[in-house]
C-alpha cells in the first residue's frame, strides 16, 4: 500500500491528490493521510496556518488512511515518538520503515513504487500531466452559499469565457513574512509580470486582464488601465473561487504559487497560454531543458523578466 500525506494550502493539497489519482490509475493502491490537518505539532514552523480544503471541493471520493493502515506501512518507525516522518532520510525499497520524503523535483521512482508513506508537495507537473484530462473533469467547485458572490462570479465567469481573458495572480501575503520572504521572496518581480503581459499580448489581440491577489491595494496601484480587471470580493473561506475564476479565464499568468499553477491546470480551453516564473523557490536553479522536460506547454520568465528558451 502507498499513502500520501495531504499538506499545505489548498494548491498543495490538490497537487498531493493529483499524486494519489495518478497512483491510483496506475493499479497501486493508495490512501491520503490528513492528519496534518488535526495535528498542530506537525505544523511547527509554518507561518500560515492550514485548513483541509480539499473536501471542501467536489470530487471523486477518495480512500483516506486509518491509523491502522498507516501504522502497517511505517512499521517500526510509527512506534518510536521521538522521530518524525519529515526526519527520516529518503530510502527506497522496504528500507527505513518504507518512508519516501521528496527531495528533488522530480522523483519518478515514486511511480513505481507499491508500498511507502510519500511525505512531499509533487508539484511537477510530469507526475500527473498524462491525467489532467481527468482531474479537470472530476475536480468541480461547489455552489456558493452566497447568493450575491454567487451572483457576482457568474457575471465575471460569463465575462471571461466571452473575452480574450487572461488571469494575473500577484501573491503577497504570507510571501512577505520574514520566515517566507527568503525563500519565496523577490521571484514575482515586476520585470517577470511585465514580460509575461507582453508576451500574452504578442499573442492575444486586445486581452483582458484579471488581477487576483492576495494584497487588493497593491494591485490596484500596480496595474492601471482599461484592460485590468481586480478580483477582489472571494475572501476567507470563499477564497477559493478565486482559483475557480482562474480557470475560467482564457490564458494564465501564475505566480510562484501552487494556488494559481492549479487555476491554470483547471483551464480546459484549447490553445491556452500558461506563464509561469523560471524558479518556484530561490533555492532552485533553473536548468532550461530540465524544466521544458517536467513543465511542457508552460512558458518559464526569469525573475530578471527573460523569457526561457
Amino acid at each position: 500500500m502507498l499513502i500520501v500525506r495531504v499538506m499545505g494550502g489548498l494548491g498543495n493539497q490538490l497537487q498531493q491528490y493529483a499524486l494519489y489519482r495518478k497512483l491510483e490509475h496506475l493499479g497501486r493502491e493508495v490512501r491520503l493521510d490528513t492528519s496534518w490537518f488535526y495535528d498542530r505539532t506537525l505544523q511547527a514552523g509554518g507561518v500560515t496556518e492550514r485548513e483541509l480544503e480539499l473536501d471542501r471541493l467536489e470530487l471523486p471520493a477518495y480512500r483516506k488512511a486509518s491509523e491502522s493502515e498507516i501504522r502497517a506501512v511505517l512499521g517500526r518507525l510509527w512506534e518510536e515518538p521521538e522521530k518524525t516522518i519529515d526526519k527520516v532520510k529518503r530510502k527506497l525499497g522496504f528500507a527505513a520503515a518504507h518512508a519516501f520524503e521528496e527531495t528533488d523535483m522530480y522523483h519518478e521512482e515514486v511511480l513505481g513504487m507499491d508500498r511507502g508513506y510519500l511525505v512531499g508537495y509533487w508539484a511537477c507537473e510530469k507526475y500527473y500531466a498524462d491525467i489532467l484530462d481527468i482531474l479537470r473533469r472530476d475536480i468541480s467547485f461547489p455552489p456558493c452559499g452566497d447568493e450575491e458572490l454567487r451572483r457576482r462570479n457568474a457575471e465575471v465567469a460569463q465575462m471571461m469565457e466571452e473575452t480574450p481573458s487572461v488571469s494575473i495572480h500577484v501573491r503577497r501575503g504570507d510571501y512577505l513574512d520574514e520566515l517566507n520572504r527568503g525563500l519565496l521572496g523577490g521571484i514575482c518581480t515586476d520585470a517577470y509580470y511585465e514580460r509575461a503581459i507582453r508576451y500574452v499580448r504578442e499573442r492575444i489581440p486586445g486581452a483582458l486582464f484579471f488581477v487576483f491577489s492576495d494584497d487588493t491595494a497593491y494591485v490596484r496601484e500596480r496595474f492601471r488601465g482599461e484592460e485590468y480587471r481586480i478580483v477582489d470580493w472571494n475572501k476567507g473561506k470563499d477564497s477559493f473561487y478565486d482559483m475557480m475564476l482562474m480557470s475560467r479565464c482564457r490564458h494564465n499568468i501564475c505566480a510562484n504559487s501552487t494556488f494559481s499553477f492549479w487555476g491554470a491546470r483547471l483551464n480546459p480551453h484549447d490553445g491556452k497560454l500558461m506563464v509561469r516564473p523560471s524558479i518556484h523557490k530561490n533555492t532552485q536553479v533553473c536548468v532550461p531543458d530540465v524544466m521544458r522536460e517536467l513543465w511542457q506547454d508552460w512558458t518559464l520568465i526569469t525573475p530578471q523578466g527573460e523569457t526561457v528558451v
